[in-house]
């Protein structure tokens, strides 16, 4: 999914800083955007119904995600043996364009996905354009061997602080999958369990 829009106000929307720039304009306004936005936290009780649509909304945007994408990877979920919470979380994190973000390859995950589509991406040494791109334990991300002079690469690499899923070669500019990402482990802002019960409704 490809978002053009302002990242800063969809970050105060959600609560959730979605940009290294939206984290620290947070730091200054925690509270929604517009003129009512800090008056928004004492309104009447929210609905059942609207936690869960928050909460789907936070997940599907830290993974900048479609609907119809975010759907599906649920169904997929559903099916599969073992909890749905779990299997939604792996799943969506092992998305390539997500390890890259993770791994500290790119800042943001708006740039992990053009950095793949772009074709700056090998998984084992070949090229992978496919943003979602599902990245199995003991695989090998890295950044092309042309591209690694670039320095949106470099200067990312130098901040990362990947977790303990993954193991990180910065002078090499590569990201490996150890395991497969558990749930409480993961870290984005979403209670998976609202999501479950949103699309389970």
């Amino acid at each position: 999914m490809k978002y053009n829009g302002p990242k800063v106000k969809l970050s105060r929307q959600l609560g959730v800083p979605l940009t290294p720039k939206a984290s620290k304009y947070m730091e200054r306004k925690p509270h929604p955007p517009g003129a009512h936005g800090l008056s928004r936290n004492r309104r009447q009780k929210i609905s059942d119904y609207k936690k869960q649509l928050v909460e789907k909304q936070k997940l599907r945007w830290q993974y900048n995600i479609s609907e119809k994408q975010m759907l599906n990877y649920y169904k997929k979920a559903a099916q599969k043996t073992g909890n749905t919470s779990d299997n939604l979380a792996t799943m969506l994190e092992t998305r390539l364009d997500a390890l890259v973000f993770r791994g500290g390859l790119a800042r943001t995950i708006y740039a992990a996905r053009q950095y793949v589509t772009h074709g700056h991406i090998e998984v084992n040494g070949k090229r992978v354009n496919i943003p979602s791109y599902r990245v199995k334990p003991n695989d090998v991300i890295t950044v092309r061997q042309k591209s690694r002079k670039i320095d949106m690469f470099n200067d990312a690499v130098k901040s990362a602080r990947p977790p303990e899923y993954l193991s990180i070669s910065k002078p090499e500019l590569s990201v490996s999958l150890l395991s497969e990402p558990e749930r409480d482990k993961i870290p984005v802002v979403c209670e998976f369990s609202l999501v479950i019960e949103y699309y389970s409704r």
